[in-house]
């Protein structure tokens, strides 16, 4: 019996979240009262206190709690990976990268975008643009292509191309002449 009303109170929060962040909190509570090892109850307050309240050292206890309790569910490692970059904690993030791109069943195409994200926030573009041509290789769906996409746009951006500085003298130099 218990059992299913930890279910029903963790499916309400799946249902409410991130609309209506007080039924979730409120279901979440319940969810873990009953079960405070579920570590889907667990992976969704990691994510209300990453992805809502910004606060990455509490998430990030409720993810590691999470990964302690079901080391296999797969959908906790992305969340736990962005949480770790936004909080700067590059180090920690490549080695959870690392084992979560080891698991059978985990998305491998949003591990190697948030791969190249890591990279990139290291100031290592080299990496995070063939990370980001994994993932594209990977994916299995459009909109996440086009999105993969626009992150290799940015990263373009921030890469001055050698060749256009080149151009830039040869201008200079043919307008000193004349």
């Amino acid at each position: 019996m218990e059992n299913n009303l930890n279910n029903n109170y963790l499916f309400q929060a799946l249902d409410a979240y991130p609309y209506e962040l007080e039924q979730t909190l409120e279901a979440l509570n319940y969810a873990l009262s009953y079960n405070p090892k579920d570590a889907h109850a667990l992976w969704l307050m990691g994510r209300v206190y990453a992805e809502q309240l910004r606060d990455f050292e509490v998430a990030k206890t409720y993810f590691e709690e999470a990964v302690t309790h079901q080391l296999e569910l797969t959908k906790i490692y992305p969340y736990y990976i962005l949480t770790l970059l936004w909080n700067e904690d590059y180090e920690e993030a490549q080695k959870l990268l690392d084992y979560a791109l080891t698991l059978k069943s985990s998305d491998k195409a949003w591990l190697q975008l948030l791969q190249g994200q890591l990279y990139e926030s290291q100031a290592n573009y080299k990496a995070a643009k063939t990370a980001y041509k994994a993932a594209i290789k990977l994916a299995l769906n459009n909109c996440f292509i086009t999105h993969v996409e626009a992150e290799l746009g940015r990263l373009k951006k921030k890469v001055k191309p050698k060749h256009k500085k080149k151009t830039k003298r040869k201008s200079n130099k043919k307008r000193k002449e004349n």
